[in-house]
């Protein structure tokens, strides 16, 4: 039994379905054209979408790009309106560029717009940063800024930067190895529900690390990961319940049916 430490990229752009007010085609053709970040974000939107028009990553990528740029005779007013769409476009368009949708697959550019992002407080961004430094993408591998942009995102809450940097402090990449740390790192990804998170939060309490051996704790995190279809989860908590009585086995999956995830 051990844990599974896997680098977690988002592949996934923020954006949602606009409303039937704001997906006038024309209008925002001409907002666009006019300098209007947050129309050219939304025509973005819709052209990566496929809403009121044909799909077409090409067009997305335009469009998020001028919204990125913020291309205005205005830029305070514009930042004061559309400074969550900006940073949003910047972060949609590192995810183009990092996956190749609309362009040439580019780890130099998407760099570039994660940052653009990340400086500005978005927490997708700061966790994908954190992903393509410990990979070494784009970039020279580096744990430690690795580790400084998964901390910014997973002090926002964001699971999955929470697990990646729990991963970092289990093997002791770029820091001295801290199980005490890992712990708390995992512990606020699982009680989110991520499924990695709680089957190596299972794996610490079966083997005593950074926490006091505690089968029923494992079993418990095990059983939740097993849930989520985690097939390492269903194999941990079969190992665990060889090692236990059968009224700890019953405390064990009454404290998994009473698991609830934790708002963060």
């Amino acid at each position: 039994m051990k844990k599974l430490i896997i680098l977690l990229f988002t592949i996934f752009l923020s954006v949602g379905s606009l409303s039937a007010q704001s997906t006038d085609v024309k209008k925002l053709e001409q907002q666009a054209s006019q300098g209007d970040a947050l129309a050219q974000y939304k025509l973005g939107v819709m052209y990566y979408n496929g809403e009121g028009v044909p799909q077409d990553y090409v067009q997305a990528m335009k469009w998020f790009r001028l919204a990125a740029s913020a291309q205005s005779t205005d830029v305070k007013k514009l930042q004061q309106q559309t400074s969550q769409d900006d940073a949003e476009a910047q972060y949609n368009l590192g995810v183009m560029y990092a996956n190749g949708l609309g362009v040439p697959r580019d780890y130099v550019q998407a760099m570039k717009w994660f940052r653009l992002a990340a400086d500005q407080g978005d927490a997708s961004a700061q966790y994908n940063l954190g992903v393509m430094y410990a990979k070494g993408e784009g970039i020279p591998q580096d744990y430690v800024q690795a580790m400084k942009w998964y901390r910014l995102a997973a002090e926002q809450g964001f699971a999955q930067a929470q697990y990646n940097l729990g991963g970092i402090y289990d093997k002791g990449q770029g820091v001295p190895q801290d199980y005490a740390q890992a712990m708390k790192w995992f512990r606020l990804a699982a009680d989110q529900g991520d499924a990695s998170a709680q089957y190596n939060l299972g794996v610490m309490y079966a083997k005593g690390e950074g926490i006091p051996q505690d089968y029923v704790q494992a079993h418990m995190w095990f059983n939740l990961a097993a849930a989520q279809g985690y097939e390492n989860g269903k194999e941990g908590r079969e190992l665990v319940a060889g090692k236990m009585s059968p009224q700890q086995i019953e405390r064990a999956q009454k404290l998994a049916r009473n698991w609830k995830p934790k708002k963060q």
